[in-house]
């Protein structure tokens, strides 16, 4: 087994919200992979600097953390009995605290509330924007439970022919091969206001960089159903829409954002508020 497929799927645990969601779809992610977890909670510092450790304030946040990751340590367990779980009470703000755990992780999961572009912005809690801009590793964030009555059971993946599409379509292969799940890759054309060419030109277009980008792969996961699909419209509503009952939708993501994610991309973006399924974003390689 590779050095990369031995690390830690990590798990970001919030004391103030529902854990299973997110902590359910990473224990069965190192489970499948043979992997550990790591469940992290992270204590935001005292608002001033003259502010100490033992305020009650601190105090009752390290110990509501220190439950929350007992509590998660043992549902982890029953749910995959003998399974490595470790876990870390990290003082400091969440995005760059978990920012800096990705370097070393497998994948990074969290979990999300599927708030409002505007309700996010105000929100003093919302990490899952930035630190999906800025993780060094693939980030699954976990706002719906994965569709498992449709048959055969598929992920999503989006294709435009960037080289973080690549890396996600390598990384949709490997779990649908892990899950026996079929692979619906799909590259959307959206027209553009003036188009200069035939559509039908446009649209071969689109087939060859589809083609192209999926060549190879079904010989190396050769029990992978793969199919090729190319929707006319918006993005994310054509993605969105085909991960409707799907175990996840698996997207690109290019470079590292700063804290506010502006530069997280308007299809991942856009994804993380209107799929209802995982959603696996992956940095390029």
């Amino acid at each position: 087994m590779a050095a990369a497929e031995r690390r830690e799927i990590v798990v970001g645990i919030d004391p103030g919200r529902d854990w299973r969601l997110p902590l359910a779809w990473a224990s069965d992610e190192a489970h499948r992979r043979g992997t550990g977890l790591r469940l992290v909670v992270t204590v935001p510092p005292p608002h001033q600097k003259r502010q100490v450790n033992g305020t009650p304030r601190t105090t009752a946040l390290h110990q509501a953390g220190s439950e929350a990751l007992a509590a998660g340590t043992d549902w982890a367990r029953e749910r995959h009995p003998g399974s490595a779980v470790a876990t870390d009470l990290i003082e400091g703000f969440p995005v760059p605290a978990i920012g800096r755990l990705s370097k070393q992780a497998r994948m990074l999961v969290l979990g999300s509330r599927h708030l409002s572009r505007t309700a996010e912005h105000f929100s003093a809690g919302s990490t899952v924007v930035p630190v999906t801009a800025q993780a060094h590793c693939p980030v699954v964030v976990v706002g719906n439970p994965e569709h498992i009555t449709q048959q055969p059971p598929y992920l999503v993946v989006g294709i435009d022919g960037s080289e973080s599409s690549k890396a996600a379509l390598a990384l949709a292969f490997e779990e649908a091969d892990l899950r026996g799940a079929a692979l619906r890759a799909i590259a959307v054309w959206q027209p553009p206001v003036f188009l200069l060419h035939d559509e039908e030109v446009a649209l071969q277009a689109q087939r060859r960089m589809l083609s192209e980008a999926t060549a190879g792969w079904s010989q190396k996961y050769p029990d992978v159903l793969l199919s090729h699909e190319i929707p006319i419209g918006h993005p994310v509503e054509e993605l969105a829409e085909a991960a409707e009952h799907a175990l996840a939708v698996v997207v690109g993501r290019r470079g590292r954002g700063g804290y506010s994610g502006m530069r997280l991309g308007s299809v991942v973006h856009g994804l993380l508020h209107r799929a209802f399924c995982p959603v696996i974003t992956v940095p390029a390689e």
